[in-house]
């Protein structure tokens, strides 16, 4: 039994792909770009993360969430979070937080335990997906939170979804594949790639629409709508009670 343990434990280390760890941040992108992405994580993230990502009392862990997590977060200047509340706010990146950066500190992230990696340009473009085909998807899973046009909306215990109209095409994927936030995760099995690429034509499509019936009001939606037709219907009605009575009191006098 030790002589088959000890060829099979043999047979494994030969057969097993070196250097794990080079193989998941290739992954991302090159293997050097992991050994970057470490000294830019423990200056930059590791005082909330720990100093091998596995997460503290101030942020969770980071093993396994991917590159494309890390470069969702970090591209749209949610992370380094700088004020402590409910969500991470979109916001301008840091000086640091260039592209080349952000790629190297993706693959490290990626070296730890793998995950969703950046999509390529292919799968973002919306040149490629189906506006029609996306809305129907795009009403069926995200108007709930998003509004029928990406404009976002309020959630529970403060957060909020956000709007959809400055995120990339890449980020939109991104946020479909590692759910930030409050946001499920949509995997291939749930929604395919090709149809998270027609949600991204409908979403940068309904951007590109005007409001020919006059102000949109943000196009949040029809409470917004009813709030300002019952407020100004109302407000005209007062005036107009307010204008008969003073005329019936000056005719009286």
């Amino acid at each position: 039994m030790a002589l088959a343990l000890g060829l099979l434990g043999g047979g494994y280390a030969l057969a097993a792909p070196n250097g794990s760890t080079a193989d998941a941040a290739i992954a991302s992108g090159k293997a050097d770009d992991a050994d970057q992405g470490k000294s830019l994580f423990v200056a930059h993230c590791a005082s909330c993360h720990g100093m091998n990502a596995e997460g503290s009392s101030k942020a969770p862990t980071l093993i396994g969430v991917g590159a494309a997590a890390v470069d969702f977060q970090v591209s749209s200047g949610r992370m380094p979070m700088t004020d402590s509340g409910p969500q991470a706010l979109r916001k301008p990146r840091p000086e640091w937080a260039t592209e080349e950066a952000i790629s190297q500190l993706a693959a490290y992230v990626q070296s730890l335990g793998g995950g969703p990696t950046i999509p390529g340009a292919e799968q973002v473009d919306p040149a490629k997906g189906d506006p029609a085909r996306g809305g129907e998807l795009f009403r069926a899973n995200c108007i709930q939170c998003h509004n029928f046009t990406g404009s976002g909306g309020a959630l529970t215990y403060g957060k909020h979804a956000p709007t959809l109209n400055p995120a990339t095409p890449t980020e939109i994927y991104e946020a479909m594949i590692t759910g930030p936030q409050a946001m499920p995760v949509f995997n291939d099995t749930t929604i395919t790639p090709e149809q998270k690429r027609d949600m991204i034509a409908y979403i940068t499509h309904v951007r590109q629409q005007v409001d020919p019936g006059g102000s949109g009001l943000m196009r949040i939606g029809p409470v917004t709508e009813g709030l300002v037709a019952w407020i100004a219907g109302i407000g005209l009605l007062a005036l107009a009670a307010i204008w008969i009575t003073a005329k019936r009191r000056r005719v009286k006098a």
